[in-house]
């Protein structure tokens, strides 16, 4: 695999590192800015409205830009986002500059993953978009929580100077190892780009993306009260059992990618029915410790196993123009997010049970298979020619053969 996936895997561990890392010095930034945490929290969203505005604006935008050039203006937007909120005097400030730190996210990802399976051979290009995603996993693993300590001991404004610094890093490698042979502007150009969007095999795909990723968040979401009330955990406890999750996402972003490389369609229907498997297996795994401490790390393998095939399915439906539709993905995992959540409180506010958001994840994960069986049934139908047709689309025109 090329080296220059590494470069790409360094801007995904910063973006991923900056990400999550405001949830857990929530507390620290509320007492410093004297805000409330409930107030704070408004800055985990203005992080993911910028994600789902940046990704496709930012796309498009860059459509007719060198793609070596577009990654490292995003990350540069990266770096210029994470410094003013090192920087930011207030609470409104910085909400302005999370919002900027978000709006690169998606682009990058969508646009790097374009770039990452021009340098392999077709029979590689689910793994090298595992590999650019390692660099997500693996913070989620090593980063945040390395950037979460520094924030309590070194203060909140601290952690931001180094992810900005991760983002310098990640700005030199890029424009040392991504070659230039690889990244040309789209040959689409915009109007191409944005008329990949408009088919209905595309928003299928994306709507699989929404429903499996909506499955991870709605359990994920809430997965503390489920370590401390069902499974019994003491709350100290819970930050190494997140990190278990990313062991596993890891484990399972790598496994996802080499399996969808043999079977794209395969892999993504194996890893959306181990996802409702392990989901609705949560109420049983989460009486105690050992297998709830299971559950979650296979809750990481079977999410992520489908993190590559998700997004190369939306890049192969898409392949007049695939840069703003693999960033339209990187939105929908967004939107996955905020919704998967939304639907885990709903069954927690219900009175369900503390486990009960891992069952309406069960479900969403049904509601992802059953939506990826309708974009296989539409592939089916337009590839199949129709009764009694006969196919001569290999007869010349101009030769005045007989044409049905």
């Amino acid at each position: 695999m090329p080296l220059a996936l590494l470069a790409l895997a360094v801007g995904a561990f910063g973006i991923g590192t900056t990400e999550f890392v405001m949830m857990g010095l929530l507390p620290d930034v509320a007492s410093d800015l004297h805000i409330s945490i409930p107030s704070a929290g408004h800055l985990v969203s203005a992080y993911a409205l910028g994600v789902v505005i940046g990704a496709p604006l930012l796309a498009a935008v860059t459509a007719r830009t060198s793609r070596r050039t577009v990654l490292i203006g995003l990350m540069a937007l990266f770096v210029a986002g994470n410094a003013l909120s090192a920087l930011a005097p207030g609470n409104g400030s910085l909400l302005a500059a999370r919002f900027l730190s978000g709006l690169p996210h998606g682009a990058f990802f969508g646009v790097g993953a374009v770039v990452a399976t021009n340098m392999v051979p077709p029979e590689r290009k689910a793994r090298s978009v595992s590999l650019m995603f390692l660099g997500l996993t693996v913070a989620n693993v090593a980063g945040v929580p390395a950037a979460t300590l520094m924030g309590q001991h070194l203060g909140w404004r601290a952690t931001f100077l180094a992810v900005s610094a991760i983002g310098l890093a990640a700005i030199a490698s890029l424009a040392l190892l991504i070659p230039h042979d690889h990244t040309h502007a789209s040959p689409a150009g915009l109007r191409g780009e944005l008329a990949a969007l408009r088919s209905l095999p595309v928003w299928l795909a994306l709507a699989t993306t929404v429903a499996g990723f909506g499955a991870l968040f709605a359990a994920y979401s809430y997965v503390t009260p489920m370590l401390t009330g069902a499974a019994g955990y003491a709350e100290g406890s819970v930050t190494l059992l997140l990190a278990l999750f990313g062991v596993g996402a890891t484990a399972g972003n790598l496994l996802g990618g080499r399996l969808a490389d043999h079977s794209l369609r395969g892999t993504l229907f194996g890893g959306l029915t181990s996802l409702a498997v392990v989901l609705a297996l949560f109420p049983p795994l989460m009486r105690a410790q050992w297998s709830a401490a299971l559950a979650v790390t296979l809750l990481g393998v079977a999410a992520f196993v489908t993190g590559s095939p998700l997004q190369l399915m939306v890049m192969e439906k898409a392949a007049a123009g695939p840069s703003l539709a693999s960033s339209a993905n990187q939105a929908a995992f967004n939107l996955a997010n905020a919704g998967g959540a939304w639907v885990g409180g709903v069954a927690l506010a219900a009175g369900f049970g503390a486990t009960s958001p891992a069952l309406a994840g069960a479900a969403l994960a049904v509601l992802g298979l059953g939506v990826a069986g309708v974009a296989y049934a539409v592939d089916r139908s337009r590839r199949t020619p129709s009764a009694g047709r006969v196919v001569t689309s290999h007869v010349p025109e101009e030769s005045g053969a007989l044409r049905p």
